[in-house]
């Protein structure tokens, strides 16, 4: 008798997987007659959609992938892939997924840290808008339209064609697309300068739930306020940004100086905590923390790499240093005078005399599997803090880990908390990006690594911002709260969403309420509507 259910049950799971593909299977041919039926012109669009069953569907899913996490077999991937070339075709791929029930994630760089643009656990589309990327730099009014498909570096690279004295604030890796950078904050070394990205973008172009075409003027100030730092996905897709151009020295001063522990590293560390966000706006000096080799035969040491962008020449900062920083020792001949597009390629790590040309290039600098975390420092780490942090480096999972410190102050103790929706603003000394890579495969080595920056972060916790502990949406964090698969609560949402936005968390689910109370555009950590929490609550 117990066999005969066994089998019985057996017969049953399997009639209802065998249900589930087959109404899978049903749905992604809809979707795609919905597709062919609905856009314009039907080759044009065959043109630009991917399915399992075609040769180029992997290599285009994986070409901009950066985390080699989630590229794994059994990492859930999309049902189609569409690379749009017109902007009709993405109102068409909103519109048949509401109507198919498919959910849609927006690529533009594949940088996306927890693989949110390109994964998904529910039946779903990839839009890909590597495409979109024209990029029109106007030098008279100092603006310029970049389409979201764009990199950073290809941004760069046409302002550079267009101006020597032109430059925009925006982050350090080329192959990152500006759709997600602008639309989570975009920090670079000259956030001391001009601010964000995102505070320097004065219009945008989207398409709404409805498959609407809006800009700032038909969107509202309030959708234009949310997707400048509140994450584009939650809103619609974001087809273009508008931005003021900055101006920039014809020539500017870098420097890289790096100290082991052995050279004092520790308390020029501690001390750089202080003085990092006091320095003139001018000049930007992050830190990045490694571990390598001791000058000791067989021995590791941690060294702490002392970044800097100052907007001027080298004599003037060597006189700011010597004022302000004299410990660090810096010399004439630790700097380098040179163009600002010429410091792009320097602090990117390209060598000295590489071709600009490397900044058109789309292909990911580096694959690795890695995971991050963002923290805020309010008040300096005590030195007996910061060797708990080098002990931390010395173990075997942190081989291949990275801290960096970006300083504040400047710019960004001027613009108000509210402005935009990224918050963390005056209070804040610098940022902390957690980062650890590994390269071997499997959950095993996995779940090691990301364990070991998980006890990373809870050492951490005395040392940073607190009520909430404060993060930063683009370097995305699942660790810090999710929602559900489906829809979700305010409540739910609101474990991460004030951790990103701080009380700015509460104008975003207005925002959202008003433009997509079905929530349609959604993923692990995006923007809930109010009226989901309402009809949960039974309100």
């Amino acid at each position: 008798m117990k066999i005969q259910s066994t089998a019985g049950l057996s017969f049953v799971l399997v009639l209802l997987f065998s249900s589930s593909w087959a109404a899978l299977a049903q749905d992604h041919e809809d979707f795609l007659q919905c597709l062919s039926l609905h856009s314009q012109n039907s080759t044009s669009i065959s043109q630009v959609i991917y399915t399992p069953n075609n040769s180029s569907y992997l290599p285009i899913l994986q070409f901009t992938i950066q985390n080699l996490r989630f590229t794994s077999s059994d990492t859930p991937k999309p049902t189609v892939i569409v690379t749009p070339s017109h902007e009709p075709q993405i109102s068409t791929v909103i519109k048949c997924s509401r109507t198919h029930g498919m959910q849609i994630r927006v690529r533009s760089g594949g940088h996306d840290y927890e693989g949110l643009s390109y994964v998904s656990e529910l039946p779903f589309v990839v839009l890909d808008m590597i495409n979109f990327k024209s990029i029109t730099v106007n030098t008279e009014t100092r603006t310029a339209w970049i389409q979201s498909g764009s990199t950073i570096g290809e941004l760069y690279y046409r302002i550079a064609e267009k101006s020597k004295v032109l430059g925009f604030p925006a982050g350090v890796c080329p192959t990152v697309g500006v759709g997600g950078h602008f639309s989570g904050g975009g920090y670079g070394v000259m956030l001391r300068k001009y601010g964000l990205a995102a505070d320097n973008v004065i219009d945008a172009r989207l398409i709404n739930v409805n498959g609407e075409i809006l800009d700032r003027k038909s969107m509202g100030e309030d959708l234009f306020w949310a997707i400048r730092g509140g994450g584009g996905a939650s809103f619609g897709v974001i087809l273009e940004w508008k931005v003021k151009l900055l101006y920039v020295p014809q020539m500017v001063t870098v420097f890289t100086v790096d100290k082991t522990l052995e050279q004092n590293a520790t308390n020029l560390v501690h001390k750089w905590q202080s003085f990092a966000s006091k320095f003139p706006e001018d000049l930007f000096i992050g830190i990045v923390i490694t571990r390598v080799n001791s000058t000791r035969d067989g021995e590791q040491t941690i060294q702490a790499s002392f970044n800097s962008l100052f907007l001027g020449r080298q004599d003037r900062l060597l006189s700011l240093m010597q004022e302000s920083f004299p410990e660090l020792g810096l010399a004439k001949e630790d700097c380098s005078e040179m163009s600002w597009i010429e410091s792009v390629l320097y602090i990117a790590g390209f060598p000295r005399g590489e071709s600009l040309e490397v900044l058109l290039d789309r292909t990911p600098l580096t694959r690795q599997y890695f995971k991050a975390k963002s923290d805020y420092v309010k008040e300096p780490i005590s030195k007996n803090g910061l060797e708990g942090i080098w002990k931390m480096f010395y173990e075997d999972e942190a081989e291949a880990a990275v801290m960096i410190l970006s300083p504040y102050g400047g710019k960004m103790d001027e613009i108000s908390e509210y402005a935009i929706p990224f918050p963390h603003r005056a209070g804040n000394l610098y940022k902390i990006q957690h980062l650890v890579y590994w390269e071997e495969e499997g959950e095993v080595a996995a779940e090691r690594h990301m364990s070991w920056i998980r006890r990373l972060y809870s050492y951490m916790a005395p040392y940073v911002s607190k009520f909430p502990r404060a993060a930063y949406i683009n370097y995305r964090d699942l660790d810090v709260g999710v929602n559900n698969q489906g829809n979700t609560s305010y409540a739910q949402a609101s474990i991460w969403g004030f951790k990103y936005f701080k009380n700015n968390f509460n104008r975003l689910v207005k925002v959202k309420t008003m433009v997509d109370p079905g929530n349609f555009f959604r993923n692990e950590q995006s923007i809930p509507p109010v009226s989901l929490w309402r009809k949960k609550k039974g309100d």
